[in-house]
């Protein structure tokens, strides 16, 4: 879920409201310091207050907010003389990443504890906008109980833990049941391949008229979801790979990523998917989950896990028929070939700001929010997949109603994870260049990869790329 780097003439506007009346010094390792004492009740430097900046995302009710608050009221009562300003951010998840780099690159600005995509950890972590938990989680018992594979999503390749995870995440393919049954197509539905997806896309649109056969994110304006959610989708069912880490360099050129950019021409050649109005735009991914599904307008969706959660009662787009209107399938490999799927897991995590001015504080509010009842009332309200393995074998969570969790959960076993790569954030724009061009017609697969390896070669320099 990306990131430009652009310098936006509102930055003022971002400083952040949080003052603190009392200063005290960090130890700036994650270790104790007076903070800690203060947190722990076993000292008083006067009131603290601690901000925590996190996104905030699609219509009411914010979930994350009503998290936080939860988390904020907790830690509050455990910490008196400490309090906690919540910092929403709304805006999409480029201009989100944008601004919160912005604010911490100063100390005037920056949030104590802040939500990062854990794509962006590495990066974020080498640009020295995070602070190393190390310190941290090695003495705290709670860490053993998140997955391993959580767990390295958040910790850089020199093995700095600079997250600690919420949520994650799957992908796979929803179908509509009664379309599917309109266009003579089984039901439940497992394409082989990607020439069963396609072929299923083509009958919807003969048969089924007023409806997009195929929905997949395909716009510079949808950042990571086009990535991510719909290129490495792909990619990564060929076998092929983005990044050797081997040979530490960028793979620009492949017969994966040829065929990965020549099935998005096919889908949008042949009028299979969206209109390039309603994918072309930072909203798509709310017309797709929130307006077109609950209209039942489309017949395959390529989507994460989490986009049942819009149709609970209490979501966005209530819709208590949405689970058993669409199903939830995996996502086929090129041609079948082993292990036979394939699938993407990102996530979230909470992070502490390097220039914080209470790091000990804001460690204690991570905790709390990260426990195991607060993670899981966010996790099952959200959607969300989640990375305490405590969680993830309870029958409460498993059994949520209005949820794929137990579908979405067993993708993990072929499941893929984005390059630990401070140059991802960057390479990954280039892609959803290449990704727009296809979908849109203004250049031809090959072409479009050609000057993606042009792009990627001047980014990172071209001795650290390759072709295969």
């Amino acid at each position: 879920m990306k990131k430009t780097r652009v310098v936006w003439s509102v930055v003022s506007t971002l400083a952040l409201s949080g003052v603190v009346l009392a200063g005290c010094g960090t130890s700036g390792s994650g270790g104790g310091n007076k903070d800690n004492a203060s947190a722990n009740g076993n000292g008083n430097s006067g009131q603290q207050t601690i901000t925590v900046a996190y996104q905030q995302f699609g219509k009411p009710p914010y979930y994350n907010a009503e998290w936080l608050e939860k988390a904020a009221k907790q830690f509050e009562k455990q910490h008196p003389g400490a309090n906690v300003k919540l910092e929403p951010i709304q805006a999409s998840e480029n201009d989100f990443y944008t601004k919160i780099d912005l604010m911490m690159k100063s100390a005037s600005t920056a949030p104590d504890v802040v939500t990062e995509d854990t794509f962006l950890i590495n990066a974020d972590g080498s640009a020295g906008y995070l602070q190393s938990l190390n310190g941290y989680v090695s003495h705290w018992s709670d860490w053993s109980k998140f997955s391993s594979a959580m767990k390295s999503g958040s910790t850089s390749n020199d093995g700095t833990v600079y997250g600690v995870p919420f949520s994650t995440d799957t992908r796979g393919l929803y179908y509509n049941v009664k379309i599917f049954k309109e266009a003579g197509l089984p039901v439940p539905w497992q394409p082989k391949n990607w020439n069963d997806i396609l072929a299923a896309a083509k009958a919807i649109k003969a048969k089924v008229p007023g409806v997009v056969p195929l929905w997949i994110q395909v716009g510079k304006a949808t950042g990571e979801a086009t990535t991510m959610q719909t290129f490495e989708m792909l990619l990564y069912g060929t076998g092929d790979t983005l990044y050797d880490a081997k040979t530490n360099k960028w793979i620009v050129k492949s017969p994966g990523f040829l065929d990965s950019l020549k099935f998005i021409h096919d889908v949008y050649s042949q009028n299979l998917g969206p209109s390039l109005s309603q994918i072309l735009n930072a909203q798509a991914g709310n017309t797709e989950s929130q307006e077109l599904m609950p209209q039942q307008k489309i017949g395959i969706a390529l989507d994460g896990n989490w986009l049942p959660g819009n149709w609970l009662k209490s979501g966005p787009s209530p819709w208590p028929d949405g689970t058993k209107a669409y199903q939830l399938t995996a996502m086929p490999t090129q041609h079948g070939q082993a292990p036979g799927y394939t699938s993407m897991s990102g996530g979230w995590a909470l992070s502490i700001a390097k220039k914080s001015s209470h790091k000990d504080l804001a460690w204690e509010f991570i905790k709390v929010a990260t426990n195991k009842q607060n993670m899981e009332w966010y996790d099952v309200h959200q959607g969300n997949l989640s990375p305490r393995e405590d969680i993830a074998a309870d029958p409460k969570y498993q059994n949520a109603p209005g949820q794929f969790f137990k579908v979405a959960t067993s993708f993990e076993k072929f499941t893929h994870f984005r390059p630990a790569n401070s140059q991802y954030p960057s390479v990954s724009t280039q892609i959803q260049t290449a990704v727009e061009s296809v979908a849109t017609g203004s250049a031809t697969p090959q072409a479009a990869m050609q000057q993606y390896a042009n792009n990627v070669a001047r980014i990172v320099g071209q001795s650290h790329t390759e072709s295969k």
